[in-house]
């Protein structure tokens, strides 16, 4: 009983006015909250994850990495909360409590903003696989640029928390930011457009890289696409740098984008051709599309259509089923070619541009002499 008595006074005893016995019951909250971050850590090991590990998803097992270390650190936080209570921190001569409540928020909005940090790798993991499932490779540039203005974004509203939490107004700090960001809004102002232009480009998919395009004055393929610009390698091998923001405020004619090429062309031939000859050769030409393996059987016209200045005309019309430029100009070839060879064995000839002169010869005529 006197060990006992003994003790209760020793706990009795104040240190910078907070007795032993709190300090005791503090360091027990430490302690319990230290056990309880490790009994957090085995739950996330043991239990959540081998859940996460049975799934195809990775995500889910992304998401228990980037929460598992923030819920840890959630219960040291309480243990601080609960030992700052215990406490009974003194008010005088500096308000110890106060900051210990302080402190407490501080690691809150420090804890909350980790756990946001952490779940953009998520995010961007989800982005990723859905970029890889465009044609365009502008959206795997972009991912890096929203991974950072995300973290970015994080960084300072767990700052602005904090601020608030501890008791000061953030109505003049939101003023000079407003202020500051005007300014660097208008000092900026082409690059954010042509930042927006690359969002919009992401968003409307009007090309991808190695399209053949025809925009304004220029045409070629595209080369590059980046947050600033996009590269166009001309056929002149020359190449073209086009800010973003130029290029969405101009049509775009994607010539990669074709499901088929046309061909269209006038085959005059002489008005020695009788009107049987030119139903024949009509005839034969149409079947000659019929059968021919690089001709689009959708549509297609072959018809007598003009009686030109020099020639009868006669328009074909059609598709060729590749819209490869090489594939396309050696269809064009063999379809002339074929025409050419029937018309020579029909006895037909393509006109050429003539004019046919008629002269008339008067004499004149002298009076008679009587």
């Amino acid at each position: 009983m006197e060990a006992l008595k003994e003790f209760l006074t020793q706990m009795d005893q104040t240190f910078f006015g907070i007795s032993l016995g709190r300090f005791a019951a503090a360091f027990a909250a430490l302690i319990c909250a230290f056990l309880v971050k490790k009994l957090i850590g085995q739950f996330f090991v043991r239990v959540l994850q081998p859940i996460a590990n049975r799934t195809s998803s990775q995500f889910d097992d992304r998401a228990i990495q980037a929460l598992r270390k923030p819920a840890e650190f959630l219960a040291v936080i309480a243990g601080l909360y609960l030992a700052g209570l215990l406490l009974q921190l003194p008010t005088e001569p500096v308000d110890m409590r106060a900051l210990s409540g302080a402190l407490v928020k501080f690691l809150v909005a420090f804890d909350i903003g980790w756990a946001l940090y952490n779940l953009v790798d998520v995010l961007d993991a989800l982005l990723l696989k859905w970029a890889r499932k465009t044609d365009t490779d502008l959206d795997d540039h972009l991912l890096p640029f929203i991974r950072k203005s995300l973290r970015i974004f994080i960084v300072i509203m767990a700052i602005v928390m904090v601020v608030q939490n501890l008791g000061y107004s953030i109505s003049g700090l939101l003023a000079s930011l407003g202020i500051g960001g005007l300014a660097i809004a208008l000092a900026a102002k082409d690059a954010l457009s042509n930042i927006f232009g690359s969002i919009m480009i992401l968003l409307d998919r009007p090309f991808a890289i190695g399209d053949w395009i025809e925009t304004g004055d220029m045409e070629g393929t595209i080369e590059e696409v980046g947050f600033r610009s996009t590269k166009i390698r001309t056929f002149a091998k020359t190449q073209i740098t086009v800010p973003n923001s130029v290029l969405m405020n101009l049509p775009i004619n994607n010539y990669s984008r074709m499901p088929k090429r046309r061909i269209k062309m006038n085959i005059g031939i002489t008005y020695a051709t009788s009107a049987e000859q030119m139903r024949q050769a009509v005839s034969v030409i149409r079947q000659t599309l019929r059968e021919h393996p690089d001709i689009d059987q959708e549509f297609f016209l072959v018809n007598f259509t003009d009686f030109g200045a020099s020639s009868l005309d006669i328009m074909v019309y059609c598709f060729t089923r590749s819209t490869v430029w090489q594939e396309y100009l050696d269809a064009r070839q063999d379809l002339c070619l074929k025409i050419m060879d029937i018309l020579e064995g029909m006895g037909l000839e393509i006109a050429f541009p003539s004019r046919t002169i008629y002269l008339e010869n008067n004499q004149d005529k002298e009076p008679a002499l009587s």
